[in-house]
């Protein structure tokens, strides 16, 4: 039996689809706010609480039309209590997946997270791939990664 292959470009409708948010645990707003705002320079889109519920967006103002959302580990309201602990655990161990950040000058940004504050876990380095790149762990656990093209 053989696969179907692609569908030819002639046949097929493009449609525009763009990022416009990505999601990063978080386990307390306040701190995730001061190191997002306050360390790396992300502006605050939205910070709405609602019955007992907090909605938290930060981005970078040079794209607009792509935001952060700050949220607790799990945040389905419905979720069983044992996966929202699950969950709170996984991220205080730092096993939650994070974001990578574009920079334009990767040893410039590692300098003012470091001093701001954060956990380094790689200082600036040239990678076999193509960039030069360094590592944090935000307050709540996450790694981000702030990567130049060389």
């Amino acid at each position: 039996m053989e696969k179907p292959g692609r569908p030819t470009g002639g046949s097929v409708r493009r449609m525009a689809i763009e990022l416009a948010q990505c999601f990063i645990a978080v386990d307390d707003h306040d701190k995730a706010l001061a190191f997002y705002r306050d360390v790396l320079g992300l502006e605050v889109r939205n910070d709405v609480k609602y019955e007992g519920m907090r909605w938290v967006t930060v981005g970078s103002p040079s794209q607009p039309d792509v935001e952060i959302v700050l949220e607790p580990p799990l945040a389905d309201p419905n979720a069983p209590e044992t996966d929202r602990q699950a969950a709170a655990e996984l991220l205080a161990k730092g096993q939650l997946r994070g974001v990578n950040f574009r920079t334009d000058d990767c040893d410039a940004t590692f300098e003012q997270i470091r001093a701001g504050g954060a956990e380094v876990l790689q200082e600036p380095m040239d990678m076999p791939y193509g960039v030069r790149d360094c590592a944090f762990r935000d307050p709540a656990g996450n790694m981000l990664r702030f990567t130049q093209p060389n």
